[in-house]
């Protein structure tokens, strides 16, 4: 079976994202989800004319004149209705967020005073309009104040609340189910025998889909056609996304790929000319989209953050990662001719993010990863690869 190449299935993937539509949340609960619509100014921001020191406001034109101390005439602070300055040559106190008085152009701060007696003395020289936040400076009524397809958080949140929007559309997420499929595998809570492991590529994955609050179902089923043919009839009526962990290789139990295409799911590629993950399986039911990854947990990692994850973004209008680099701390052979996501510890030399290789042992080895911060991806081209060389860096987290 001819293998398809890493970039042509990214290429498939990216061409099958799906909008899920929009649907409305408490602005309060919508932390990390992508907003759907503008959020737009109601009134100018800031709505009035305020203040940014505590001190004293006063007229420019007084201080032009000569005049360097100003008798207090009233004290205004933040949330008290906008007072007027009556006399020219005096002052009213006034504290941070308050509204300017009418009558008054410039804000001195009180490090800037001695006060004495009722009566503010200046210390040092002042501009007209220091210390003041002018009415629609940072936004108009009306503008746009954040795009739609940005992703939310504290900034944004508060955006909403200020603008008085309770309610958000956001991107409606997909609703995803992980099926895992292995005799030999038990649940975390059991104790296995000699012959089986706890099942945790599930747990992995799923922790994944979390940075983008996506909570996953779980199912596991034996190796059984039948029952895998079943389980996925009744995944796709119920679920936008299936994941399959393991079953889609070439030993006598895989029969993801069967089933699959029992159930009328478009295969699109299975098996890519890469390693780990060599016998990914991707394929599509009308609006499902079928994910079935390979049963060893490096792979399976792997290629739920390599192929998965910029799936989703884009299905979401998120604009992708930025691509990172990361330079080899030394020399690496590597002799098959597939593209290698080479496990690395990455340490910064100077200004160069660099790479040292930490291979471990083999797409099964998954305590290896915690060894470890991201995929170098080495291309298939070539299998000497030198100190200094730099690569595509898949990172394990999303903070960078």
């Amino acid at each position: 079976m001819e293998l398809t190449p890493v970039t042509e299935a990214t290429r498939i993937i990216l061409e099958n994202t799906i909008d899920y539509g929009t649907e409305y949340v408490p602005f309060d609960s919508a932390n990390r989800r992508v907003l759907a619509e503008p959020l737009v100014a109601d009134r100018d921001f800031p709505p009035f004319d305020r203040v940014t020191m505590d001190g004293i406001a006063i007229q420019w034109q007084s201080y032009v004149n000569g005049q360097r101390s100003f008798r207090i005439e009233s004290t205004q602070t933040a949330g008290e209705t906008q007072q007027t300055l009556t006399d020219s040559n005096a002052c009213i106190e006034v504290m941070t967020g308050t509204s300017l008085p009418v009558n008054t152009n410039l804000v001195i701060r009180y490090e800037d005073l001695e006060i004495k007696e009722g009566v503010a003395h200046l210390k040092t020289t002042v501009n007209e309009g220091q210390n003041i936040h002018y009415r629609g400076e940072d936004r108009m009524v009306g503008k746009i104040i954040i795009e739609p397809n940005t992703p939310l958080g504290p900034p944004e949140i508060a955006i909403a609340a200020s603008i008085g929007a309770t309610r958000i559309g956001v991107k409606k997420l997909p609703t995803v189910v992980i099926i895992t499929s292995g005799d030999e595998l038990v649940s975390v809570e059991q104790t296995p025998l000699s012959h089986q492991i706890r099942s945790s590529n599930v747990h992995c994955i799923a922790t994944l889909l979390k940075e983008y609050q996506i909570n996953v179902d779980f199912i596991h089923i034996p190796d059984d056609l039948s029952t895998t043919q079943q389980t996925i009839q009744i995944a796709l009526t119920q679920y936008d996304v299936l994941i399959l962990c393991g079953g889609v290789s070439q030993g006598k139990k895989d029969f993801i790929p069967k089933a699959l295409q029992a159930e009328g799911v478009e295969k699109y590629f299975h098996k890519l000319s890469q390693q780990p993950g060599k016998p990914f399986w991707f394929g599509r039911k009308g609006n499902n989209v079928v994910f079935a990854l390979p049963g060893n947990p490096v792979s399976s990692f792997m290629c739920a953050r390599r192929y998965f994850i910029p799936w989703l973004r884009k299905s979401l209008g998120l604009s992708p990662m930025d691509t990172m680099y990361a330079a080899l701390s030394e020399d690496y052979t590597y002799t098959s001719p597939l593209t290698y996501f080479l496990q690395v510890q990455l340490f910064q030399e100077g200004a160069t993010l660099m790479a040292r290789p930490i291979t471990g042992h083999g797409s099964g080895d998954f305590a290896n990863l915690v060894n470890t911060q991201g995929f170098l991806e080495l291309p298939k081209e070539k299998n000497e690869f030198h100190r200094g060389e730099i690569f595509p860096l898949w990172r394990y987290d999303f903070g960078s």
